[in-house]
Order: structure tokens, then C-alpha cells, then sequence
């Protein structure tokens, strides 16, 4: 890099010092690799991780997954220069964005989740579910009935009858959802 550059670049990080959470998408199966490499060159990462049992027909094996396939996170300054020193490491697809600009990630989301995976909560993955969106049950008595979610707290399923203009409200907690 020319020298001016670096000297904006430098300038970019004092008036943007501030350090925020930032969602890296990475290639498949790359999660750990990009991690340890950004380690390595000093920025602060967090790769959620859970521990499962795999079995095959002759042998069990606990293998520790990332929770977010294809996703780890990273802590960094609002610079340019600190982005695409991240955006160069092999196995780095992106960063998630909104509207063409990298979206940080709330610290207290992040630290949640910390909190959960250090606590050993047990936990699996769930469908992003907001209320009003049309899902579907998976397993159990009530498997592939579908319907209207109503939200988190009351965890209940609205399965209508439109011809009749009828609904009836399920209680949907234990079930696992899915979006249709």
C-alpha cells in the first residue's frame, strides 16, 4: 500500500476506534480454519460450538460442531482497513450486511450466547420464527400440521379452516417448527 493510504487508513481508525460485533460468512466447512487465521493476526473471534454424539453402525464419536454453519463472528473497528484485513483471509465468503454495508451484531446478543454455550444450557438449533409467519410441526402426534404462529410466550400454533372462517388455537411447546 502507498504510503498516503496507510496514513488514511491509520486516520480511519482513530475517528472509527470504536470495536463492534460483526457476523462473518465463511466457505463450507471452513469455520474453524478462519477463526484460528484471524486469531492469529490478533483480531477477537468467537465461533459458537456445540458438542454432539455421532453414530455409525460400529462406534459413537463426540464431534464438536459449529453451532452457525457457515458463520463465525468477529470483533473489530469500524475501519475499513480492519474489514478488509478480514475480508482477505482464505476461507472468508463476507461479512453479513444490510444494505450493502456490514451489519454489526449487538454485544449483548453475543455475550448471551456466550453465556449459554460457557453454562453448558443445553441447546439446539431453532427456526427464526416471528409471530404471523406459516410454519409447519415436525415429529410427534401432530407432525405436518400447519398453521399461523402466534409467538414465543403463549407457543401456540393457530391452524384455520378457511372455507369456515374457523381457528383453532394449538399448544405447540416440545414440538420442533418449521417454516413453510
Amino acid at each position: 500500500m502507498s504510503g498516503s493510504l496507510n496514513r488514511r487508513l491509520a486516520s480511519e481508525a482513530v475517528q472509527d476506534g470504536e470495536f463492534c460485533w460483526y457476523a462473518l460468512e465463511t466457505r463450507h466447512r471452513c469455520e474453524k480454519k478462519v477463526v484460528q487465521q484471524l486469531t492469529r493476526l490478533g483480531v477477537e473471534t468467537f465461533l459458537p460450538e456445540l458438542i454432539e454424539i455421532h453414530r455409525w453402525s460400529d462406534r459413537k464419536k463426540t464431534v464438536t460442531i459449529p453451532l452457525f454453519a457457515g458463520y463465525a463472528f468477529v470483533k473489530l473497528d469500524r475501519s475499513r482497513a480492519s474489514r478488509l484485513r478480514v475480508l482477505q483471509t482464505p476461507g472468508v465468503i463476507g461479512f453479513v450486511s444490510s444494505q450493502g454495508k456490514a451489519a454489526p451484531v449487538p454485544a449483548e446478543q453475543v455475550e448471551h450466547l456466550r453465556k449459554l454455550l460457557r453454562e453448558n444450557v443445553p441447546c439446539s438449533l431453532h427456526a427464526f420464527l416471528r409471530a404471523g409467519q406459516r410454519v409447519r410441526v415436525r415429529g410427534g402426534c401432530l407432525d405436518g400440521v400447519e398453521g399461523i404462529y402466534v409467538d414465543a410466550d403463549s407457543k401456540k400454533l393457530i391452524v384455520s379452516i378457511d372455507c369456515l372462517q374457523r381457528s383453532v388455537a394449538v399448544r405447540v411447546e416440545g414440538y420442533e417448527l418449521e417454516l413453510v
